[in-house]
């Protein structure tokens, strides 16, 4: 008559969702949990101080003692960085945060996590849009525009 209705993970939950639910259980887990909560609350508030393509690429990397360290990808992110630092500070002390130092660090490999471009979609010009450019450029009178089609037909066939 009674049936047991101990709650079982959905099937449609994700990877993250299950790692989080599990980490909760566990009281070390729990600890780094609440490390990585914090270090993104931090890096939210850091990074309304920034101008947008520093705030991309800008992460929070650790927080000891009185002293934040941020990461960029390279020398001229962290030089901006460093310029905006009071900026910074002043916002986290706003918001709770007993901070007044940060330290920048260069680290490479977040350029490559960071920068990820979208493959270039190149499509083909058909004969038909090949035929209309040529009738285009017969039909124009000798100039820059001219030249230009001609360099777009030479490319295509």
């Amino acid at each position: 008559m009674f049936r047991n209705h101990a709650r079982r993970p959905r099937n449609d939950a994700t990877p993250a969702t299950l790692a989080a639910s599990w980490l909760v259980g566990d009281q070390q887990g729990a600890q780094v949990l609440g490390a990585a909560r914090r270090l993104l609350e931090a890096e939210l508030i850091a990074r309304a101080a920034l101008p947008p393509p520093l705030a991309a690429v800008c992460k929070v990397a650790r927080i000891e003692r009185q002293q934040i360290t941020l990461a960029v990808p390279s020398a001229a992110y962290a030089s901006k960085l460093r310029q905006l630092a009071p900026r910074i500070v002043r916002l986290l002390h706003e918001s709770g945060w007993n901070l007044n130092e940060i330290q920048v660090r260069v680290q490479a490999g977040l350029w490559q996590s960071q920068t990820k471009t979208a493959a270039r979609q190149v499509i083909p010009l058909d004969n038909a849009a090949l035929d209309a450019f040529d009738e285009l450029r017969d039909n124009l009178r000798p100039g820059p525009l001219a030249d230009a089609i001609g360099r777009l037909l030479n490319h295509h066939r």
